[in-house]
């Protein structure tokens, strides 16, 4: 009995004790969100007055933005934005944009407008109460996100200032006596001797805004003067180890000893313990320690297909009392091998978004785990692995979810940055900013790939970016580094990120890939990765635009509007065409996707090219307002590609077709060498790739497998060639040619017209001209029926002459780029129009239009705009004009179609404009032409040059 109640004595001291500590360490932590007293100092006097000294009189909630708590000032011409107006700044002289420069209607077609708007000092306050049992401890304040310059004070006393946009601003506040304590924090977000660009994602209007606030967890926290600081962890996948460099803080002023353990588990319901570590350590000042971890004879490996993740356990105790720090890492090595990257040992494709700090509701980046899973959920589900941070670095939630969900990040130091090594303050904050995200961030497993920022230029640049890269590859070997996203070349860097491998780029308007050489589906980059002898990622491709999608601004609850969209709606409203918004939407939609999928395609059709970087998944706000998402700024669909169609053409297996053209005659052969990019987990073993021809009711014309094989993980795999007779089709058809592999499969529409046409009857009652002459006017005016197809260039400048026209959806923005070419957003049309019944269409552009599009002009016909075309052309949404390529109408007794498509030039070698033009003529021969709108020969004359 007496051993018993010793055991139960024991027992109660050991619980007893238990208590205590658990009660310690919810002490040792206090939340400081809620409400903050709160002071804006647009004068700056608040250091002067001593501002820390007072109690401020307004109110803020924390975490959150000024506009956020509806602090600053209404948004007004004069309002002074963060972002190079480029081309934006017509918007300050323009007649168009005068009513909108109106007090009280003030609309920015730029980008989203914020509610309120400030640039300068603000003040945040809170009265705290430091417990008896932090009494010898140190104390810590941590400000997870504030934007930008923080400085603070603890009563009186200045503490110091940080300026990272990237990471916490961690304050040491040493030993503060129990008791009441005022925090004064004062936040400005201007733009001072640090500048980064002011288009830099980071800070810029264009994006999230330049906010004042400070976000994220806001806490103070008190550890032993014994304590862990910093933790890096470096994986070594070959020979199963952790090397763990940990810094002990030792800030008693005597020596200590202390006993260091470790252990790592695995992350997961069922998690493994591996074994424990103990070391004794003397401390004199604080210090580094490293030690080899033993991960065990089989450690778990992450890579986006298995996210596998450790904690390790630190604990140091000392008669200081007892730290703890824990940190997640994955065993991965991450590696540039020739021209490819490799994790494990194993290829990976990097197919990979922007995320150019977009968030309509906040105006700045979420922190919260849950937010950051949801986005990358959606990436993930339209086939891609991989995110950039454009000129700016996500917080800790967005690195924790893509551990979890295996997706690998580039992250950057804050900055687009012109006039970069010229010696100014930036050029050594930019080491710092880049130390500090390695520090925050460096053990996560997502993080792979590193650069100072976006698109550097000066006469320095070069320079200054070597001695960068070397910098950071001698600090931190667990990522890959490049001199800029962008460029320039450096032949130290690990990796190039350039914007070679595009089918459209700057400033190339209608001579790019997609524009200027007739559809097919051969070509690749090779040039490019053949001269490059690192990895080499396709920098910004695509940014393919999409008419605005007006059901989208009910969504903006938070702080920025969509002013920009009520422009462009007002705008098409005017114009009498607010009816077709949703088609406008859905048609360029339709297109919007094809060129990505043809860019996405020529990426995987190039051996050894090591991934791309698309600008953008989601739009793109800012910057002229970018509409280059196929999902809105809010990540949600807009209705015309599902992810699973997305994801056909960008997932980890896509097969793939080499065609040479996408028109054939019905006495041609089709042929298509069919090829694979496979990077899933693990190779294919005796797979039967299977192909069916099919018609657009879903029948099959024609199907058949290619040889069974193995297929290992890589791209530029053969899997065969297809050969198929198209002598049994007699008339005008569209096909498309599924290739499928397992379960993944992919899919290309191609066109068959017949090489002998049936005879139109009445066809000699048409006239067919190029040219709106004398005797072509009499014939009609007397009753005759006539196709006038005019030469591309006859329709005079100000009815459509000018506009640029293309086939390829409008690249980035015609504001930004300042009117580069094409101008307009593909057709719009009713495919059960008699006119088109022999040329098989459906209501979007599609590769059977290239030619049409790349041999007209549009017509502008605001002037007659009871006409409804037969074929539209949508235009830019900034200008939203009535624009046709092909209308009819009645001209006195005669009937009149009037193709602004040149169907004449060069016509026996373009096969799409013959069958258009025979179709065209069997309309005109039949009943069915009935041209019900009235047009005098006036109207007709003043939309041509002549």
């Amino acid at each position: 009995m007496k051993l018993f109640r010793i055991h139960i004595t024991f027992l109660l001291i050991v619980i007893a004790f238990t208590l205590q500590n658990c009660k310690s360490d919810e002490l040792a932590y206090m939340d400081l969100s809620g409400n903050w007293s709160f002071k804006i100092d647009s004068l700056d006097q608040g250091i002067q007055e001593k501002w820390f000294n007072l109690s401020l009189n307004d109110s803020i909630k924390l975490p959150g933005s000024m506009p956020e708590n509806g602090k600053g000032n209404a948004i007004s011409v004069k309002t002074n934005w963060t972002g190079n107006m480029w081309n934006d700044s017509l918007w300050y002289t323009s007649k168009e944009m005068k009513k909108y420069r109106q007090e009280g209607n003030v609309k920015v077609s730029f980008w989203l407008t914020p509610v309120k708007d400030y640039k300068g000092p603000a003040w945040y306050q809170k009265r705290i109460s430091i417990p008896q049992s932090w009494s010898g401890k140190n104390i810590n304040l941590n400000l997870e996100r504030v934007h930008w310059e923080s400085i603070l004070w603890v009563d009186d006393k200045k503490i110091g200032m940080q300026n990272s946009l990237a990471t916490a601003h961690n304050y040491n506040l040493g030993k503060l006596s129990a008791g009441q304590h005022t925090i004064s924090i004062r936040v400005d977000n201007r733009i001072k001797s640090i500048n980064v660009g002011l288009d830099a994602h980071s800070i810029s209007d264009n994006t999230q805004t330049n906010w004042n606030g400070i976000v994220g967890d806001i806490s103070l926290s008190a550890v032993p003067k014994l304590s862990i600081g910093n933790v890096k962890l470096y994986p070594n996948v070959s020979n199963k180890t952790v090397r763990v460099v940990a810094q002990i803080e030792n800030a008693t002023e005597s020596n200590q000893t202390a006993e260091l353990t470790l252990q790592a588990i695995e992350k997961s319901e069922s998690g493994q313990a591996l074994e424990v570590l103990k070391e004794s350590i003397q401390i004199e000042d604080s210090k580094t320690v490293e030690f080899e971890y033993p991960m065990g004879d089989a450690p778990k490996l992450w890579d986006e297909f298995n996210p596998n993740l450790y904690d390790i356990h630190l604990s140091l105790n000392s008669e200081k009392g007892l730290d703890k720090k824990v940190e997640t890492f994955g065993m991965r090595d991450f590696k540039a091998d020739g021209t490819v990257f490799k994790i494990n040992d194993r290829p990976i494709y990097l197919r990979g978004t922007l995320e150019c700090a977009i968030f309509p509701l906040t105006g700045y980046p979420p922190t919260d785990v849950n937010s950051w899973k949801s986005i990358m959920n959606t990436i993930k589900a339209h086939g891609l692995n991989h995110m950039r941070f454009h000129s700016w670095c996500p917080p800790e939630a967005a690195f924790q979810a893509a551990d979890e969900m295996g997706i690998y990040i580039q992250a950057e130091a804050s900055a687009w940055k012109a006039g970069l090594g010229d010696g100014k303050p930036v050029d050594t904050w930019l080491y710092q900013e880049g130390e500090d995200i390695i520090n925050a961030y460096g053990n996560h497993p997502s993080f792979v790939l590193m650069t100072y920022g976006n698109e550097p230029s000066g006469k320095n640049h070069k320079q200054y970016l070597t001695k960068y890269v070397d910098h950071f590859k001698a600090f931190d070997n667990r990522r890959l580094y490049t001199s800029g996203a962008g460029y320039p070349y450096l032949e130290n860097m690990d990796y190039y990120n350039h914007r070679g491998p595009r089918i459209q780029g700057w400033n190339e308007n209608l001579k790019s890939v997609i524009n200027a050489k007739p559809p097919q589906t051969e070509f690749d980059w090779s040039k490019f990765i053949h001269k490059t002898p690192m990895p080499y990622v396709s920098h910004e491709m695509g940014q393919w635009c999409v008419y605005p999608n007006f059901k989208e601004m009910s969504k903006y609850t938070g702080v920025l509007k969509p002013k920009n969209f009520e422009i462009f709606k007002e705008s098409l409203e005017e114009n009498g065409m607010l009816k077709l918004a949703d088609s406008f939407l859905l048609a360029s939609g339709k297109l919007q996707t094809l060129c990505y999928k043809a860019d996405i395609e020529a990426g995987l059709r190039t051996k050894g090219m090591a991934g791309y970087q698309l600008l953008d998944l989601h739009d793109f706000p800012g910057q002229g307002t970018a509409l280059v998402g196929v999902l809105d700024a809010f990540w949600d669909e807009k209705g015309y590609v599902s992810p699973d169609e997305f994801k056909s053409f960008s997932g980890n297996t896509v097969p793939l077709a080499r065609l040479e053209k996408r028109t054939f005659k019905n006495s041609e052969t089709l042929t298509a060498k069919i090829e694979i990019a496979h990077f899933s987990e693990n190779p294919m073993q005796q797979v039967v790739p299977k192909w069916q021809l099919t018609h657009t009711d879903g029948s099959v014309f024609s199907e058949g497998e290619l040889d069974k094989t193995d297929i290992p993980i890589g791209n530029g795999i053969q899997l065969g060639t297809i050969n198929q007779s198209l002598s049994s089709i007699s008339i005008a058809k569209k096909l498309t040619l599924t290739v499928s592999v397992e379960d993944f499969k992919n899919s290309w529409d191609v066109w068959v017209y017949p090489n002998q046409k049936e005879t139109i009857e009445n066809e000699a009652s048409i006239k067919i001209v190029n040219k709106l002459d004398t005797k072509t006017i009499s014939y009609l005016q007397n009753g005759g029926n006539v196709l006038l197809n005019i030469t591309k260039g006859d329709i005079a400048p100000n009815y459509g002459g000018n506009i640029g026209i293309g086939f390829s959806s409008i690249f980035w923005n015609t504001s930004w780029t300042k009117e580069q070419k094409p101008h307009t957003l593909g057709i719009l049309c009713n495919p059960s129009h008699p006119a088109l019944a022999h040329f098989p269409t459906e209501y979007h552009s599609n590769w059977q239009w290239w030619d049409a599009m790349s041999h007209s002009n549009a017509i502008i016909f605001d002037e007659i705009p009871e006409i409804t075309p037969i074929i539209r052309v949508i235009d830019d949404w900034f200008k939203n004009r009535r624009t046709t390529l092909l209308f009819e109408c009645k001209v006195g007794k005669g009937k009149l179609i009037f193709s602004a498509i040149d169907l004449h030039t060069n016509l026996h070698n373009r096969l799409e404009a013959q069958q258009l033009l025979y179709s065209l003529k069997h309309y005109m021969a039949s009943e069915a032409f009935s041209p019900k709108t009235a047009i005098e020969i006036s109207q007709l004359k003043r939309l041509l040059k002549y």
